[in-house]
């Protein structure tokens, strides 16, 4: 009930939430396929999916003033204008295209995201009460939803580029509910470092770390499976489906939890989780056993990077948010493509096994910033 409330609460950012997990679990389910396709190595490859982070940090640095430009249409535009770019990856020939495809999805993506969750942030306030997981929560249900009938569609041997097309037309449908009333007092722009710098790095360095190693999980996983453990294209793609399967769980239970327990307390407890379902998919013998540990990992993960970007909105003044929040989403997403560029130059040269143990260790480095947010504020 307490979920169902918050996402009544937050419906039309919910919305989008759910438009952008639809694209990337549907890419993350493709991903052997674009791997085949542009026949590059491991670590080409991570360093292809590295271009997307030159597009998503400028268009994060320039949220704010163009959340302030476009006003209560910018959710929407934003969508929408991500929801176009889906087919170039997709049809993109060759690396050098493929590369220069992902830096404009980047871009895209990270406008999107820092506006979704700086209208959360704001409701948040207004109605006194957390919404961030349930929210992030949607976005791994869409995200669940399109890894797996994504995984049927690879069987069918649809192009990725027909089914990104297929994906962005819904979500240009989406995107014409996403008109949202906005507080002026979260537009309103503030001078460079006029915010506090402590817990926006600390919180950005939180939050990058989640993504970091959710995004590994997202763009490995698949391979995982199919390469190391022999697995089929379906029970590839099973695997970042497990990831936003129980993401959504985790996150939906973090909703509720976030009602008692404070969110650095809920952090360093899912770290453990985390770092735990790394270990115990790095290791796996079978498909099975890598589904249990993606499983455990997603429950940890989940509610990370949300409680993180949640922090820093609660922490700042009201009229700071969206410039707080939109330096923590520089740093914060910008683990979704260091992630699949570090772990593919690991997988090259100690193999997926040891790439999935580097994000077991990655994940226990949140327990120390956590502690030291903790002691300086007193949150």
């Amino acid at each position: 009930m307490e979920v169902l409330n918050a996402v009544a609460l937050s419906r039309r950012p919910a919305t989008a939430f759910v438009a952008v997990g639809l694209f990337w679990g549907c890419f993350a389910a493709y991903i052997p396929d674009l791997k085949i396709r542009l026949n590059v190595s491991d670590a080409t490859f991570g360093l292809l999916l590295l271009c997307n982070a030159l597009g998503l940090v400028s268009s994060m640095w320039l949220a704010p003033k163009i959340d302030l430009i476009l006003g209560t249409r910018g959710l929407q535009i934003g969508t929408a204008v991500f929801a176009i770019t889906f087919f170039l990856p997709g049809f993109a020939p060759d690396a050098f295209t493929f590369g220069l495809s992902m830096a404009v999805v980047g871009a895209a993506s990270g406008l999107a995201d820092v506006l979704m969750n700086a209208r959360v942030s704001e409701l948040e306030q207004i109605h006194k009460r957390p919404l961030m997981n349930a929210n992030h929560g949607m976005f791994s249900l869409g995200y669940a939803a399109a890894a797996f009938s994504s995984g049927f569609a690879r069987e069918a041997e649809v192009e990725p580029g027909v089914a990104f097309l297929a994906i962005g037309c819904v979500i240009i449908v989406m995107s014409t509910f996403l008109n949202i009333k906005i507080s002026n007092r979260s537009l309103a722009g503030p001078e460079l470092f006029s915010y506090p710098i402590w817990p926006i790095l600390i919180c950005g360095l939180v939050v990058l770390l989640a993504f970091m190693i959710e995004a590994t999980v997202e763009t490995w996983s698949a391979i995982h499976i199919e390469r190391t453990l022999q697995g089929r294209a379906a029970e590839g793609a099973l695997g970042p489906a497990m990831l936003g399967i129980t993401m959504a769980l985790g996150r939906f239970f973090g909703q509720s939890v976030s009602q008692t327990f404070s969110e650095t307390r809920v952090i360093i407890f899912a770290t453990l989780v985390t770092a735990f379902g790394a270990i115990l998919a790095a290791l796996a013998l079978t498909p099975v056993w890598a589904y249990v540990g993606f499983g455990i990992l997603g429950l940890g993960v989940s509610v990370i990077g949300p409680s993180g970007l949640a922090l820093v909105g609660k922490y700042v003044p009201s009229h700071l948010r969206t410039e707080a929040i939109s330096r923590v989403a520089v740093l914060g997403f910008a683990g979704f493509f260091l992630a699949p560029a570090l772990m593919g130059l690991v997988s090259e040269f100690y193999g997926l096994r040891f790439a999935f143990l580097s994000a077991a260790f990655l994940s226990l480095i949140i327990i120390p910033l956590m502690l030291i947010l903790r002691r300086s504020i007193r949150i």
